[in-house]
């Protein structure tokens, strides 16, 4: 009885798109009422009293920085996003949702012994400077923050790195995929102070969702 009256609310970041549907369901599955009408709000911050949480939509990218400064006890964030803003979270369980990957891809034309200086255009200079590095490969990483698939096609770079889905938007651009990176799929993250401090709260979550997870639902 005692725990009950000392629980607290927990503060979810997630992020906002496909990922963020794809969490939800996860969430119910998992047997936490949210309300019918969540998905369909426009709100940045949604309380959900009945599951004991609070939520913050936030952009992608932004998740792990509010977790990480402690604005959100928890959060769904993708690998590639961890990879690449490295921020200081515990991640604690791969969900196993909005799979995908990362990969290099240009022109058909690309011809790689004539590449002395390639540029790479990415969202992700962090990860694509690491991967580029770790091949033993010098190259130009110029950042942009949409249509990464415009740059081969305008002359900006030679190459991009971005994630992929189905391959389509490549396809349709008149690109062709040349090396697959890694794979990536939505990580459960978690503020190292919260988890001292909420343990209860986030063990049971941790819990009911590896729960479904495993269970191959969450796939």
């Amino acid at each position: 009885m005692t725990k009950e009256i000392t629980r607290e609310i927990l503060t979810v970041a997630m992020p906002k798109g496909r990922i963020f549907d794809e969490a939800v369901a996860l969430l119910r599955r998992a047997n936490y009422p949210l309300p019918p009408e969540f998905e369909k709000s426009r709100k940045l911050i949604i309380d959900s009293p009945d599951a004991g949480m609070r939520f913050i939509l936030a952009k992608p990218m932004d998740v792990p920085t509010y977790v990480e400064h402690g604005v959100a006890d928890v959060g769904v964030a993708g690998k590639d996003v961890l990879l690449e803003e490295k921020r200081d979270v515990y991640e604690v369980l791969d969900l196993k949702i909005s799979p995908c990957y990362m990969a290099v891809a240009a022109l058909p034309t690309y011809n790689p012994k004539a590449d002395i200086a390639s540029k790479i255009a990415t969202k992700y200079p962090n990860l694509a400077s690491t991967y580029f590095r770790e091949q033993g490969e010098q190259v130009e990483i110029i950042k942009l923050n949409g249509s990464i698939e415009l740059a081969p096609i305008v002359g900006l770079a030679d190459r991009i790195v971005d994630i992929v889905s189905t391959g389509r938007t490549l396809k349709e651009n008149g690109l062709i995929e040349l090396e697959t990176m890694m794979p990536i799929t939505s990580r459960f993250v978690v503020n190292p102070v919260s988890y001292r401090m909420k343990s209860l709260q986030i063990d049971e979550m941790v819990e009911r969702i590896s729960a479904v997870v495993e269970g191959g639902e969450g796939s």
